[in-house]
């Protein structure tokens, strides 16, 4: 069974940096292109950055130039590393592994930790 577990949420000040990470069980990491997704209240879900089994990083457009996504297969982690914060990043971020079965992707998710950016 798949598990993906975030952490690293927080509060932090507008201008500050956290790092997020989601580390996952199952023994699929090796073959799921991993994602970080968020949240706001009152919004839709939205794709913050995600990166291949290959290595291969996509950001989406909030997230270009502050933050950066990086895989530790070794680890079964993945990162997200938030730079110059803004309150507008408050949302609760989830991770998520897309694994492809040969028809569509297998999506899975995690439960999604918090971050608030104080302004």
């Amino acid at each position: 069974q798949v598990q993906l577990v975030e952490s690293g949420g927080g509060l932090v000040q507008a201008g500050g940096s956290l790092r997020l990470s989601c580390a996952a069980s199952g023994g699929i990491f090796r073959r799921a292109t991993m994602g970080w997704y968020r949240q706001a209240t009152g919004k839709q879900r939205e794709s913050v950055a995600l990166v291949t089994s290959g290595g291969t990083t996509n950001y989406g457009d909030s997230a270009k130039g502050r933050f950066t996504i990086s895989r530790d297969n070794a680890k079964n982690t993945v990162y997200l590393q938030m730079n110059s914060l803004k309150p507008e990043d408050t949302a609760v971020y989830f991770c998520n592994a897309k694994i492809w079965n040969g028809i569509f992707d297998d999506d899975y998710w995690g439960p999604g930790t918090q971050v608030t950016v104080s302004s």
